[in-house]
């Protein structure tokens, strides 16, 4: 077995995001970590929207980032730590479009490890170094500057280790132009090492550390180290240092501490400031839950600067300093505003915020005020005896605010993200669909979703109005050459043609010159201010003034085709000859004196637009009823002479000349593409020489089961192709490579471009009688995400066999589910207390629920219609149990009724992982499924994690024991179970009598139920112990499963041991076979293994294509989705895994990662080829492209073709 890997959506999780002036222009970027992939984007600040520049995959995990500057320079650059052992500088080229690697300098080895540095990134605000540390004892600090040619340079690292420390967090220090200084949050542990009996562990204080860089000695010294707040986890840098032309100070200098509760103001001499942290002040909080801050952003404006500063809760506040010059006189914070918990925060200097959520979408806000005039309570460290600090060990008294909606801040954009997914279903439920759908459970807590993603590109519709009858075609028209809009939409009827002009109103007229009494054909704006119609009598000229010069077809004759653009009109007859006609200098059109016999009735014509700078287009494509399609010239010495001949498989409805760009086949100049649509739904494209005129590098696709109609058409300014046929798709440059998407949106009938001041870049089409204009928002995101919102964090969810509904269990811990909510309010009334109602009903998604202590469970089960995208009942789970499991079993003894049994368990805590009992709760399906009532509810001993329909009865994994249990009249009974299972078992799956045991530990067990003995028996496991989080079986003998480690594998069973064991009918034999290696007597193959780079949370094996071949699908934690896709042929294979081979030695990794160390990262990577590797292939160089074809004897061209005929016949992607 050989598999191809492919990601069909990256990760969209962003750890870590930096802002900065990466492209030199005086604008600001920002770059994205996504743990393996850096994201550049670029946010527009008329419209406050975000665009992705660039994002490319570094095959490598990124650990920290950190942007910095020169002093005195005006471009940033990108600093990476990541799991290569090395240190990475990064510069982005605005010209090609990359990044590039300027420095890499190794430190240590490869891997996440505690002592080699990466985990954490410090820089020197005024860019003169660099300090990364690891986790434990070390920190390289690294010189930063220029050499003569102003190039950057970096100098051997100097260390500043520090042994038995353990690192919580590192900043720079601002300290103007003094020894850089760089401030590190450290605790020791060389006396809790040497004390067996805890208690130095436990009082193991925190030291706040300055490491001061003397530039004259080059070496770094340990400055100053004092104790701080215990809880202390985070540092912020302050502003310091004087300004040389005022010697006024830009800041007191120091850190901010963050601990839990308390924010320290710390520098070496300085008095200390504490401040509380502000907590909401919420009827069901728990009172006895701290607050820490998990992010901050600084901000300098001219003379003064603030920090926003985030809790865990998703509150953001703002400090700000009061000081006279190097003197702190008060720390102040006051509440700011509620935004999603993020991962990193960004202010850009044109007034927005950018918030890299932990978990959902990335949002960008627009300040709306910065908080200074509003009567929100400020808290001052001037409040408290000596600045809070006069009992530093006790905390202050606690300091509340009221929560509120957003009053500072304003959405501008949301960038969708995926992260994280939980499960996951493919299934094609949508009417008029030929693709299956994906279903992802996402999000955390109240900010979870349902999302349907859809291959294709959204569209937004701003005009549909109905037409008095059924147009065939429809056009749109300028009335001078440099016209920005639209003047006229043109619609052809069977028996006429009807002329609107575009204004404030969408109107009728009469006066245009062109012939409305018989349907037209073609329309174009040609020369400078004149327009043509053609239509199947004749052509007609319509000049400025409105004369009308007429070219009448000979009698007996009309004309079947035609093409045009500014200069050149072609027209083919029903007499099968072509003429030709050419604009002169004068604006005259004349027409050729030859006529050319095509010998074929002709179907299709097309010629490009006229290149910059050209009289004519040389080429025209005419395609026949004989199955072919020829080139003909147009040029003056040759003209309408044949070049070349492309014979087809049928006749050709469409064909479309169109120069585009795709970086793959020439990055420096546009490609002149024939498309060739074929009346059997099946599309061309092939190259067209345009020096030769001859055809190469012919691709297929299938588009649909209509003929294909191509058109020529405008997006985002760039020249691109509709192709209609019973799906409508687009092909569009985007980011310099080609991509052939579809749209989701009705199918249309015919369409072209659409320019007005209401939709400035659209596109106009019509389908039935309906007239639509719409336009593409976003290219490049190829899947359309349609989101349901969730209560809870989802855990599972599944399918019911009888109709489209999903039934969605969700559980949090920690927060306080309806019921309790609900009693809790109704006891603080009883107590007459008061209950702010306005907190109450503040909308959960943005405000998250009540916090709760540990053990404390919210849970539902939701039913979902995912055609109509609605809830449509949730069953809330009472008694503080929490659902962890679900399946839909058909029970024999029920006369084989279908009935949903969720399996829950009551006050679970989650480490160790403990509950007071578990519960099987059996429901009934009433209203077809849209109810649900409970039967009864069965008490077991531990947390049910898996559960599975298995021959009209349920088995069930309770924590160690797999189990079967069949249905009774009060409980369900138990029939016969196993407890030989490793850990604890997390995944069920079974074909016949065989059942697949996941184990949380110990990788995939095979069990076999033996019913004449009532026996359940294990008679193989793997020899390697596994983290398992998810698995299917890919046939009788092979599983497929993925662990949580970012590994995906695939097992096989000895099919002689597969058949022995069935054969054997009590299981007698298995019994007294001797177990290998402690565990079962048999042992699984490892046939398949990849490093994915995402914790694998659901895998499934599906076909993603109408009839094409089945592939593996994962979806993982961080919301990458893939596909295994087998290789059919050994030809195949030979050829994909040696082009891997040598672009692993070509395309080194942004950040220093080996390649196939990094695919192999537990396990040496297995009858796998990278997949997203072997892509790179297009972006390299066209000298190292040509070698690379060379070895593997072939032409550019034809390992483009084969790359992309894999993608597309895998996944239709």
């Amino acid at each position: 077995m050989h598999l191809y890997n492919l990601t069909l959506q990256h990760p969209t999780a962003s750890p870590q995001a930096i802002v900065g002036n990466f492209s030199g222009a005086r604008q600001q970027e920002i770059i994205i970590s996504h743990g393996t992939r850096l994201q550049l984007l670029r946010p527009d600040v008329q419209t406050g929207k975000l665009s992705t520049v660039i994002a490319t995959d570094v095959f490598g995990s990124i650990r920290s980032l950190a942007a910095f500057r020169l002093t005195g320079g005006t471009k940033d650059y990108a600093i990476v730590g990541s799991d290569s052992g090395r240190i990475v500088i990064l510069d982005y080229d605005p010209r090609t479009s990359s990044f590039v690697k300027i420095h890499q300098e190794t430190f240590g080895k490869s891997g996440t490890r505690r002592v080699v540095p990466g985990q954490y990134l410090a820089t020197d605000p005024k860019g003169r170094a660099v300090m990364i540390a690891a986790v434990e004892k070390s920190k390289l600090v690294y010189i930063l500057n220029r050499d003569a040619a102003a190039n950057l340079t970096i100098s051997s690292p100097l260390e500043a280790h520090r042994s038995s420390s353990i690192v919580h967090h590192i900043v720079g220090v601002d300290v103007g132009f003094e020894n850089p200084m760089f401030a590190a949050l450290e605790v020791d542990y060389t006396e809790a090492d040497q004390d067996p009996t805890g208690e130095a562990a436990a009082s193991a204080g925190k030291l706040l550390t300055y490491y001061e860089l003397d530039l004259g000695l080059n070496h770094v010294v340990r400055k100053w180290s004092e104790p701080t707040d215990p809880k202390a986890n985070f540092l912020v840098q302050v502003p310091g240092g004087q300004l040389a032309s005022t010697e006024r100070f830009d800041g007191p200098s120091g850190v901010l501490v963050c601990a839990e509760d308390h924010i320290i103001y710390r520098n070496a001499d300085a008095p200390q400031h504490r401040i509380p942290i502000p907590r909401r002040k919420h009827p069901l909080g728990d009172s006895g839950r701290g607050l820490i801050i998990i992010a901050a952003v600084m901000h300098k404006m001219k003379g003064a600067f603030f920090f926003l500063l985030q809790s865990e809760e998703g509150d953001l506040y703002k400090i700000t300093i009061e000081h006279e010059e190097e003197e702190v006189k008060a720390l102040k914070i006051k509440f700011f505003d509620t935004v999603p918990v993020a991962s990193s925060l960004c202010i850009l200097k044109s007034g927005f915020l950018f918030v890299a959520s932990e978990f959902g979408n990335q949002q960008l806000y627009q300040f709306q005020k910065l908080g200074d005039d509003d009567d929100e309570k400020e808290f001052s460290s001037r409040d408290y005896p000596a600045y809070g600090m006069a009992q530093p060990n006790q905390a202050l008294p606690r300091a509340y605010f009221r929560p509120r909606p957003l009053e500072n801040l304003a959405l501008a954009d949301e960038l969708e993200s995926l992260n994280p997914i939980l499960d996951s279903k493919v299934l094609n439920l949508l009417p008029n669909s030929d693709t299956p759908q994906i279903f992802t459970l996402n999000g955390r807590g109240s900010r979870s979703v349902l999302r349907t993603l859809r291959h294709g590109l959204e569209v937004e519709e701003t005009v549909s109005s109905d037409l008095p009858g059924i147009p065939n075609a429809v056009w749109t028209v300028k009335t001078r050459s440099d016209d920005v809009y639209d003047s006229y939409i043109i619609l052809s009827f069977v028996n006429g043609t009807l002329v609107l002009s575009i204004g404030e109103n969408i109107e009728e007229v009469q006066d245009t010159g062109f012939l409305s009494s018989a349907p037209t054909l073609a329309v174009q704006q040609i020369g400078d201010d004149a327009l043509l119609q053609v239509h199947p009598l004749g052509i007609r000229h319509v000049l400025v003034d409105r004369r009308v010069n007429e070219w009448r077809v000979p009698s007996g004759k009309t004309i079947v085709a035609a093409t045009t653009n500014k200069r050149q009109v072609v027209v083919a007859l029903s007499s099968a000859e072509l003429v030709y006609f050419e604009l002169d200098l004068d604006g005259q059109l004349n027409e050729y004196q030859d006529r050319k016999a095509m010998g074929s009735t002709v179907l299709a014509l097309s010629i490009g637009e006229v290149p910059e700078g050209r009289q004519r287009t040389p080429y025209l494509a005419v395609g026949c009823e004989d199955q072919t399609v020829r080139i003909i010239s147009l040029d003056p010495d040759s003209t309408l002479e044949t070049i070349s001949l492309q014979a087809l498989t049928s006749p050709p409805s469409s064909i479309c000349i169109v120069d585009m760009l795709d970086a793959g086949i020439n990055r420096n100049q546009p490609t002149v593409f024939v498309n060739i649509g074929l009346q059997t739904g099946v599309l061309l494209r092939t190259v067209l020489d345009p020096v030769s005129g001859q055809l190469t590098d012919t691709r297929t696709r299938f588009l649909g089961t209509r003929p294909v109609r191509l058109i020529r058409v405008q997006v985002k300014s760039q020249p691109a192709i509709l192709a209609l046929s019973s799906r409508t798709w687009l092909n569009y440059t985007h980011q310099n490579l080609m991509h052939f998407t579809p749209l989701i949106f009705d199918p249309l009938d015919y369409s072209w471009s659409f320019s007005a001041e209401l939709c400035p870049e659209g596109l106009i089409g019509i389908t039935g009688n309906v007239l639509r204009i719409f336009q593409i928002p976003k290219l490049g995101t190829k899947l359309k995400q349609d989101a349901l919102q969730l209560s809870y964090t989802p855990r599972r969810f599944i399918t019911h066999p009888n109709n489209t509904y999903f039934y969605i269990i969700e559980s949090d811990h920690r927060v306080l589910g309806t019921d309790a909510a609900g009693k809790k309010v109704q006891e603080l009334r009883s107590q007459k207390k008061a209950v702010d109602e306005a907190v109450l009903e503040l909308p959960t998604e943005q405000f998250g629920h009540p916090r709760a202590p540990a053990g404390t469970w919210g849970s539902c089960i939701r039913i979902v219609d995912p055609i109509e995208s609605k809830t449509i009942r949730v069953v809330h789970i009472d008694n503080n149990e929490a659902a962890f499991s679900l399946a839909v079993v058909p029970f024999e003894a029920q006369g084989n009724e279908l009935h949903l049994v969720v399996g829950t368990a009551q006050d679970t805590l989650l480490a160790p992982r403990s509950c007071t009992s578990g519960f099987l709760r059996v429901y009934k399906f009433t209203e077809d499924g849209a109810d649900l009532e409970l039967l009864h509810k069965t008490e077991i001993d531990d947390v049910p994690l898996a559960l599975l329909a298995f021959q009209g009865r349920l088995v069930a994994g309770v924590g160690k024991a797999l189990r079967i249990y069949d249905i009774g009249k009060k409980k369900m009974l138990r029939k016969a179970e196993n407890k030989t299972i490793g850990s604890a078992i997390v995944t069920l799956s079974t074909q016949g009598s065989r059942i697949l045991v996941g184990d949380m530990q110990e990788s995939v067990y095979y069990a076999v139920y033996k019913a004449p003995e009532n026996r359940l028996l294990i008679f193989a496991d793997d020899a390697q112990p596994r983290w398992i989080t998810c698995s299917t079986m890919v046939d009788y003998t092979t599983v497929a499963a993925g662990d949580r480690f970012g590994n995906v594998f695939v097992n096989r069973l000895d099919p002689k041991v597969s058949d022995q064991v069935d054969e054997d009918p009590t299981g007698a034999g298995i019994l007294h076979e001797k177990g290998l290696f402690m565990g079962a007597p048999h042992k699984t193959q490892l046939l398949a293994h990849f490093h994915v780079g995402d914790l694998i949370t659901s895998i499934h094996k599906v076909s993603m294509v109408a009839g094409g071949r089945e592939v593996l699908l994962y979806t993982g934690l961080h919301g990458t989705i893939g596909v295994l896709v087998p290789l059919a042929s050994k030809e195949d294979v030979d050829f994909i895994s040696t082009l891997e081979q040598h672009i692993r030695t070509e395309q080194t990794s942004l950040i220093g990662r080996d390649h196939l160390a990094w695919r192999g990262y537990y396990v040496p990577v297995k009858t796998v080829v990278d997949g997203d590797l072997c892509e790179t292939f297009a972006m390299l160089p066209p000298a190292k492209q040509s070698a690379i074809a060379g070895e593997l004897d072939r032409s550019v061209g034809e390992v483009l073709k084969k790359l992309e005929q894999l993608r597309v016949t895998a996944s239709g992607f």
